[in-house]
């Protein structure tokens, strides 16, 4: 009996545990997949893949297969089935619910989308190119003419505007305004990762804010 009331405090801590996860968990891979969509409606590229779903059940948490372990299976399988119930909650909750419909999102996407056939060419010459903090840059003004560089100018100063609200706005759309640096931070790769975002020749930063010209 003791050995079954030790099983139980185990797995009520476990289910303490998993539950405290959903609340503080940053869904990276999520984060990932909306910005791939969004870098995709910007620059008119094809629709990201949803994000893979499901989980296994480590090994440790299977039933025995001896006959005579059959009283500590009792909460091993108890265990795996608040587990098979709270993570799949946590991955529905983390990685599944990223909102980036809201019409704050859809507009600053929109206005990005409608200033990128402008902007693509600065980037296809090298002029400008993708900064680490998920912003763009006049990298080379010599090779943009005397007449284009105040418009060139115009156009990275609204698009910057536009990528720092839709950073936050996604933010405050999932009701977590803390995760803004990390959304940033995603984006700032994907802009130059995905396959909808930077083309071979274009220029981006890396993480010591050296410029790299994508292969």
């Amino acid at each position: 009996m003791k050995q079954l009331a030790r099983w139980q405090i185990g797995l009520a801590s476990l289910a303490i545990a998993a539950c405290v996860t959903i609340n503080v968990y940053f869904p990276a891979a999520a984060v990932e997949q909306a910005a791939d969509k969004v870098i995709s409606e910007v620059t008119g590229g094809s629709k990201a893949a949803p994000p893979p779903g499901g989980a296994l059940l480590p090994p440790e948490l299977l039933p025995p297969d001896k006959p005579g372990d059959s009283l500590s299976a009792i909460p091993l399988l108890a265990l795996a089935a608040v587990l098979d119930a709270l993570i799949p909650v946590a991955q529905a909750q983390a990685e599944a619910n990223i909102d980036i419909s809201s019409p704050e999102i859809r507009a600053v996407t929109e206005s990005m989308r409608s200033r990128f056939p402008q902007l693509e060419p600065f980037f296809v010459s090298g002029a400008v190119g993708l900064t680490n903090d998920g912003r763009i840059e006049l990298r080379d003004q010599s090779i943009v003419s005397l007449p284009e560089r105040a418009l060139v100018r115009r156009l990275i100063a609204e698009d910057n505007k536009d990528r720092d609200a839709l950073y936050l706005e996604i933010a405050k759309a999932n009701k977590h305004t803390e995760w803004e640096p990390q959304i940033r931070k995603i984006f700032a790769r994907r802009w130059h990762e995905a396959k909808d975002g930077a083309k071979a020749g274009w220029y981006f930063q890396d993480d010591a804010g050296q410029w790299t010209q994508k292969k």
